[in-house]
């Protein structure tokens, strides 16, 4: 498989982990053991498989903590020390970017805090750069059937601002994206599998070039209403590619944003879920 793929991506790409100690909701969020592992561990994992499939790959973490660093130091992955001013994960991926691998063409932001990413995601989007060179950024999205999308519906009964929907057009060009469930749906047809709900995963590869633009820009007033900084690139007309992914049923909702997800996160485990 990764003969087949080495002259399809041959861009030189950058797996770059931001992972971030100093949550406000949740303080050392990617030391937090999940399953007997560190939630950095796993998504280091996610890096690795994914790399098998890349071409030119670089791997590093991105962190403003000495703890974080030393972490990924015994896990024997590249670590690099970035600003604590740092507005977004987007922001500490670009200055990790210019300090280790300057001369990155596309690099995918993979959150620490994202322990079950599909490794197919990665490789997913960076096939789509590779194919498309008018695509300047890509992020996943899963189309959730009805089973998850009750589920969600729930999840936000406790967590409102947990989970993020995207409305893309016949494209897969994103039009928007929310933490409130768009579309509405007045009339629910559950006789098919799927909703017509897409649920976005906090994933994003940039063309280097078009990162540098972002991060350039003062935020958008959707973003800062929503908390959500892809709405920038939007707001300022910068079209956002994504790709869906294929994933078992309930992977969806494995996102770490809070405690309570770390023990929803335990019991996919024990389940055989993720």
């Amino acid at each position: 498989m990764v003969g087949e793929r080495e002259q399809k991506i041959a861009m030189k790409t950058a797996i770059i982990i931001p992972a971030r100690y100093g949550s406000t909701r949740f303080p050392g969020k990617p030391l937090t053991m999940i399953g007997g592992q560190t939630m950095l561990s796993r998504v280091v994992d996610v890096a690795r498989k994914a790399a098998k499939d890349i071409n030119q790959v670089t791997i590093a973490v991105a962190t403003e903590d000495e703890r974080i660093l030393k972490h990924a130091e015994e896990l024997g992955v590249s670590a690099v020390m970035t600003s604590d001013s740092c507005a977004t994960g987007s922001d500490r991926v670009l200055e990790a970017i210019e300090k280790i691998a300057p001369d990155t063409d596309f690099v995918l932001g993979l959150q620490g805090d994202a322990p079950f990413t599909p490794s197919s995601a990665l490789v997913q989007m960076t096939e789509a750069a590779q194919s498309n060179p008018t695509i300047g950024v890509v992020t996943p999205v899963i189309n959730l059937r009805w089973s998850e999308l009750d589920k969600l519906r729930e999840q936000k009964n406790m967590t409102p601002f947990s989970g993020t929907t995207a409305i893309i057009d016949t494209h897969g060009k994103a039009l928007w994206f929310s933490k409130n469930i768009l579309p509405a749906i007045r009339k629910e047809n559950r006789a098919e599998e799927f909703s017509p709900v897409h649920q976005h995963i906090g994933l994003y590869g940039y063309r280097v070039a078009t990162l540098k633009k972002f991060v350039s820009l003062p935020q958008g007033h959707y973003e800062k209403l929503e908390g959500l900084e892809q709405l920038r690139l939007l707001e300022n007309g910068i079209d956002i590619q994504t790709v869906k992914l294929d994933v078992p049923v309930g992977l969806a909702q494995a996102g770490i944003d809070s405690p309570e997800d770390v023990t929803r996160a335990e019991k996919m485990l024990a389940e055989g879920a993720a």
